[in-house]
């Protein structure tokens, strides 16, 4: 990718370490490898005046050195262009260069090549990194236009010159466009010379970069130049499973990687016989499943007429399969295709796996019990009490839960409601402890100076049968002074013991509860 894709600030790359010049290749964009650059010339030989310079992405050309500068690879120079000039960086120079002008162009002249006019200074390198800044905004603005006039393409690239006077459009399209329109409005819209060019999606993946399904960047867009045809045949002599997904590329075709180790394959399937041919046997006639090119093993089929549907994969080596075919070529038919059969031996690691690190479902069992607690706990929630499932069971069958705690299976309070027809009991205060322990938040009630009686309350009611007290009562200390809000019922000395009535409380009219009256 350029420094305008991998860019810190300012168009300087942040990791690649070539000070913003990309002499490594512009981060492997199309990067040449100079293994020549070491080997010196001959005595009385020139150096080669040719030198290729490259542009944004995989944009290159071959210019003519007539001046003689001394070029470094990463150089940036001004060259030829019509109109006006532009720049660029030098990618090969030297006799590399003599090579690659005989490998990708046919009938080159070296007199008709544009020239180099000079190497580019401090202000025409800002003034081209400023027209590189306006590509992006001017590429949504053409698309905008180009949807207003619903022509059916897409562009996916602008390159600026480097005098700032010519602008390229890169598109692709499935069929012909009539863009003069979109033209005429461009140049109204920016104000310098337009160029539409078409490209391939091929072309256009590796204008744009990317990474690839093995998690490496694109062969087009790094190293790859010239495009192949590729069909779905080579997939099929490599034993791949015709999914269009896995087979295509990030351009929406099939990938070029298909093409790399055919020659291979096709030379190793030379040693099988043909997959189309069945085996014959007493037992059954058997199918070709699969074939294992590197292993050298054909995977067979066989269909017993005694016990249909119990054969399995038998893997055969090409040699007995043309044994077995040159039999049957000859009217004679093997008792079962087992004999033939290899038998596939399973390499023993010489470790041992002690603790199962190797093994792919060693955590299964760790997720499967941490599912039972949860379920199991859910259902502890849901299911009602011994005493509820019986009573509680009709009543509240209809109900809905009412909050969101109740949606979610959480313990909510009961709350009881004030029975209108109930009668008032005159004898109860309050709900009574049934446990007797005392409440720990509860704050006692300090006492009245002078006064000796004992209140109510719910341990002397006289329905409530009290708990007999086995220990032995302290006896209280006469010089000992009475502590103010103290829990201990005191009674004076003085005179004789007075009985104690038992005086009911009477429990405060409520207005939401209507009393009826004595008879």
């Amino acid at each position: 990718m350029g420094c305008s894709n991998c860019s810190s600030d300012g168009g300087v790359p942040g990791g690649c370490k070539s000070n913003g010049s990309c002499g490594t290749g512009s981060c492997g964009k199309l990067s040449v490898f100079d293994w020549l650059a070491d080997v010196e010339l001959p005595n009385g030989q020139s150096p080669y005046d040719i030198v290729e310079v490259r542009f944004k992405n995989s944009r290159k050309g071959f210019y003519r050195n007539i001046k003689n500068y001394q070029l470094q690879v990463g150089d940036v120079v001004v060259v030829d262009a019509s109109p006006g000039y532009d720049l660029g960086i030098v990618s090969v120079i030297g006799e590399l260069a003599r090579i690659q002008v005989r490998k990708k162009t046919n009938n080159f002249k070296a007199h008709e090549a544009r020239e180099i006019y000079r190497k580019a200074s401090s202000e025409e390198i800002e003034k081209w990194q400023k027209y590189r800044g306006l590509e992006s905004e001017t590429m949504f603005a053409s698309r905008k236009l180009a949807s207003e006039l619903a022509l059916q393409m897409k562009i996916s690239d602008v390159e600026y010159q480097g005098d700032g006077n010519k602008a390229t459009f890169y598109y692709t399209a499935e069929e012909r466009i009539d863009f003069r329109q979109l033209i005429r409005d461009l140049a109204d819209e920016f104000k310098l010379k337009i160029e539409m060019k078409q490209i391939g999606v091929r072309q256009e993946a590796a204008r744009l970069g990317g990474i690839g399904s093995c998690g490496r960047e694109l062969c087009c867009s790094t190293w790859l130049t010239d495009f192949r045809s590729v069909s779905t045949a080579s997939a099929r002599y490599q034993q791949l499973s015709l999914n269009p997904q896995k087979l295509a590329g990030q351009c929406g075709k099939l990938k070029c990687c298909l093409n790399y180790e055919l020659d291979a394959y096709l030379d190793a399937l030379k040693k099988f016989p043909s997959s189309d041919i069945r085996l014959k046997t007493e037992k059954g006639i058997a199918y070709h499943v699969k074939t294992d090119v590197f292993k050298e093993q054909m995977w067979y089929v066989q269909d017993d007429k005694s016990n249909p549907g119990s054969g399995g994969f038998i893997p055969l080596t090409p040699d007995r399969v043309k044994e077995i075919i040159a039999l049957n070529k000859e009217g004679k038919t093997p008792t079962d295709l087992k004999d033939y059969m290899i038998e596939v031996e399973v390499e023993i690691p010489d470790y041992t796996d002690v603790v199962g690190q190797d093994s792919l479902s060693r955590f299964e069992h760790v997720f499967k019990n941490k599912k039972k607690k949860k379920r199991s706990n859910n259902t502890k929630r849901n299911q009602p009490s011994a005493k509820e499932s019986g009573s509680g069971q009709n009543k509240n069958a209809g109900n809905k839960p009412k909050d969101l705690k109740q949606a979610n299976n959480r313990p909510v309070k009961k709350v009881n409601k004030p029975n209108p027809n109930a009668k008032p009991n005159p004898n109860a205060k309050g709900k009574p402890n049934p446990k007797g322990k005392p409440n720990p938040n509860a704050k006692p009630k300090p006492k009245s100076q002078g006064q000796g009686e004992q209140k109510v309350g719910p341990r002397n009611q006289p329905n409530k049968k009290r708990k007999p007290n086995n220990g032995p009562k302290p006896k209280p200390n006469p010089n000992q002074p009475k502590a103010e809000g103290s829990a201990q019922n005191t009674v004076k000395k003085t005179g004789p013991k007075k009985p104690r009535p038992n005086k009911p409380r009477p429990n405060k009219p409520n207005p939401n509860q209507t009393a009826k009256k004595e008879e």
